[in-house]
């Protein structure tokens, strides 16, 4: 479900949902008293009875080619997470639902369940609307996915487990009504969670309709509600949560006198250490631990739900996406949400990420630069394996009297081609109806609710159709690497502990602003995590830009070190390695001995909001401070020049590569004031001979490809308002044996080595070309 994107919308910051329950939940409980087959209403009954034992024809799935494209419906037109009353006229209604889904060109629906509903006694299940919507599906040759929610739990739990409470700082317990449910690191917590998902498993695994899951929608460390009567609640300090921290400590540090020397404390007993809650002039190493933590310890709460679903299905794929990519403006430091993706990404088979770029009112709808950055982000923090689109918005957004822009047949078809240009493998369109329900009541759906179709259901579903019809390439088919890396830090907001005074967010729009820098060039990127360089082969790339980087580990700082030594080009903004992950000082700047590599050592600072920089024929402008130098080896040359005739940036020959440092931040003010065509973006191709585009084209034409064993794919997106003439050459690995456009149908003569297109795109759309080998 919707969440928004934090560096804009404020109420949406610490938030996941809250909902009201309607009364047809009540409904639920009294009318279907069935255990897990249908015996009983006679709603239940009809059900069975029509549903068709006939046997099920999925053509698709043969060989892995099915592609999903769903839209969200869970029988009826009830919200996410709540359930519409079973009654006679059910099956009709959502039968009719079905192929109306179906006839629109979809091939799957996403439902859901709530463990509050679905368990609202211990051990008594309800999920008779899932095995209703399982055997509906398969009878119209639908598959489907299945969302498990466990952020709303039911109040067995909490009379069971009155241990079991979220607690902030104070450790005070945090009533549940019916969200934020219960702490999982409460063991019968855990228990209870896991048993509810295998529970789940145990009914859809037999389900010839059965595609797979979701078992986390937005992973959040408090998920569906905001304690807002709580100043600065972090969580979770219940003793289950302290205890788990103690045991990962134990871990990292082995003994107590190793702690003691990195808190700068003095415990006795390991009983004693407990997460900070609150900052000193100290030290906040103790700090970094806690969030750190925090962001391995959501890992492994998904890791350890993926584990209870494949001890009963093992067959079926399992996913779970985030609210938005992290390195788009989420942190450690996130007293709610504090998940890395990269580290999330490993729990379960496809990781992925909500998409509404129109959530709520026209002021926050993102610009195209930060649509094309969600892309990319997501591809990039998935390590190129594929991600699942968990939530993509399919109608204008709402929030109360706040009322979104429309959302468009133009806009659904340029966000679902450019996630899956960038190797989504499967989209989920949030939600078939408009929500009935909550401060949302009328917004995202893909129809009317009263059931009509809309010009833009008819549109997606022919999108789907076609992503169908080629999924035997695009399921094969990866992005064109990129030959350009933005280093992200997620440690890097964590810097200054509880008492940072600064943006959190600074690094986030460095990599931001260099981005746009390149994707205006139509220069592919790639943005990786630092904690992660060991498992990138780094030399692949012939850029390696490493923005904002006050704080760096050693690890990091050996690895890109060894980067250049190997040949590559590395452009580092101000003070690199100024503190580590301890938030210590290095003794001097650039630190970790990358004064070696860069040729000079920082001499003092000039704070500033804007800086002048001239950079042989070019000036641009840049922000924070201005780092000036004293040159330890005369190997360095000045490339740039501050305002007052300083040098700004020194280029250095290490051992086989070459290293640019720039003494303040470019990338953070082009996210701020940005320049069309920024002139570094073009220095720094030139520099490290990265390969262009053969494309002729309007500005607001964007080229992205994908390449396989046995094909290709050119898509050209054209953002801007009128048609695009567009030219286009690249040279072949095989000969192509066909050629043709998949939005038109129009195919050309396969040429021998080279392709070469030319074509209008028309405004507000894509122009997609399949090249088979």
């Amino acid at each position: 479900m919707p969440r928004g994107d934090r560096s804009t919308i404020a109420l949406h910051i610490h938030m996941k949902r809250l909902l009201v329950k309607s009364s047809l939940l009540l409904a639920i409980f009294c009318l279907l008293s069935l255990e897990r087959t249908i015996t009983v209403s006679s709603a239940g009954n009809l059900l069975q009875d029509q549903a068709s034992s006939a046997p099920s024809v999925y053509p698709h799935d043969r060989h892995n080619l099915f592609f999903p494209v769903s839209v969200w419906y869970s029988g009826g037109k009830a919200r996410a997470p709540m359930l519409e009353t079973i009654t006679q006229e059910s099956p009709r209604l959502w039968k009719e639902d079905l192929l109306k889904i179906k006839d629109l060109g979809f091939n799957t629906v996403r439902t859901w369940v709530e463990w509050n509903v679905g368990e609202p006694e211990e051990g008594k299940y309800h999920l008779e609307n899932l095995d209703f919507l399982l055997r509906l599906a398969d009878e119209v040759g639908l598959r489907v996915i299945v969302q498990v929610y466990v952020d709303s739990a039911p109040e067995w739990v909490g009379k069971k487990y009155p241990d079991g409470h979220y607690a902030a700082q104070d450790e005070q317990p945090i009533p549940s009504q019916a969200a934020p449910g219960y702490c999982f690191d409460h063991r019968g917590v855990r228990k209870a969670v896991l048993a509810f998902f295998q529970e789940v498993a145990r009914h859809v695994v037999a389900s010839h309709a059965f595609y797979g899951w979701d078992l986390w929608s937005e992973p959040a460390a408090l998920n569906w509600a905001r304690v807002g009567y709580k100043s600065e609640a972090m969580f979770c300090y219940c003793p289950s949560s302290m205890e788990r921290f103690r045991l990962w400590l134990k871990n990292k540090y082995g003994t107590l006198d190793q702690l003691n020397e990195a808190w700068h404390r003095t415990f006795t007993d390991w009983s004693q250490v407990e997460p900070p809650r609150y900052g000193t002039i100290l030290t906040y190493t103790d700090f970094m631990d806690w969030r750190v933590y925090y962001g391995y310890k959501l890992a492994e709460d998904l890791k350890m739900r993926n584990e209870a679903v494949k001890a009963i299905d093992s067959v079926h794929v399992t996913t779970s996406h985030a609210p938005n990519p992290s390195p788009l403006v989420r942190t450690l430091a996130d007293p709610y949400d504090p998940t890395d993706d990269y580290v999330m990404k490993d729990s379960v088979d496809f990781f992925g990420t909500s998409f509404y770029p129109k959530l709520t009112a026209p002021e926050y709808n993102w610009t195209l630069e930060r649509r094309v950055l969600a892309m990319d982000l997501t591809s990039s923090m998935t390590g190129g394996r594929g991600f699942y689109v968990g939530e993509l918005q399919a109608g204008y957004g709402v929030h109360g009297t706040a009322i979104g822009t429309p959302v468009t047949s133009n806009d659904l078809e340029l966000w679902t081609w450019g996630m899956v240009s960038r190797g989504a493998r499967a989209i989920n369109y949030y939600s078939f109806y408009p929500m009935n329900a909550g401060y949302e009541s009328g917004g995202y759906g893909m129809i009317n609710l009263d059931g009509t179709l809309t010009e833009r259901s008819r549109h997606a579903g022919e999108v789907a159709r076609l992503i169908q019809q080629n999924a035997d390439l695009l399921l094969q088919s990866h992005p064109q690497p990129a030959e350009v890396a933005i280093i992200f830090s997620p440690l890097t907001p964590l810097l200054g502990g509880y008492d940072e005074e600064s943006s959190r967010t600074a690094i986030h729009k460095a990599v931001a602003g260099y981005h746009r820098m390149f994707f205006e060039r139509n220069i592919p990127v790639d943005v990786l995590s630092s904690r992660e360089l060991a498992k990138d082969d780094l030399q692949r790339y012939k850029l390696v830009i490493v923005p904002y980087p006050l704080m760096m580990t050693g690890e990091e700082a050996s690895l890109l070190k060894r980067y250049v030594a190997d040949g590559g080009h590395m452009f580092v903004e101000a003070r690199p390695g100024w503190v580590d992950e301890r938030g210590h000082a290095e003794a001097k700047v650039p630190g970790f001995g990358w004064d070696e590599m860069l040729g000079v050592r920082e001499k003092q600072l000039l704070p500033g909001k804007e800086f002048d920089v001239k950079w042989g024929d070019f000036h641009f402008k840049a922000t924070g401070f201005q780092e000036q130098f004293e040159v330890e080896n005369q190997s360095a040359r000045v490339v740039a020049l501050a305002g007052d005739g300083t040098p700004i940036a020194y280029e250095n020959r290490y051992k086989s590569g070459t290293a640019i440092l720039f003494g303040s931040f470019a990338g953070e003010e082009n996210y701020q004031r940005p320049v069309a065509e920024h002139p570094l973006a073009g220095l720094l191709s030139n520099w490290a001979e990265l390969s262009k585009p053969n494309l002729t084209a309007p500005p607001m034409v964007e080229l992205r490809e994908m390449h396989a064993p046995n094909g290709r794919l050119v898509f050209f997106f054209n953002h801007s308002d009128k048609p695009a003439a567009v030219a286009f050459q690249r040279a072949l690995e095989k000969p192509a044996t066909r050629v043709q456009e998949i939005m038109s149908g129009q195919r050309i003569v396969p040429p021998a080595q080279t392709v070469q297109i030319r074509t209008e795109v028309p405004a507000q759309s894509v122009r997609i070309y399949r090249i088979d080998f």
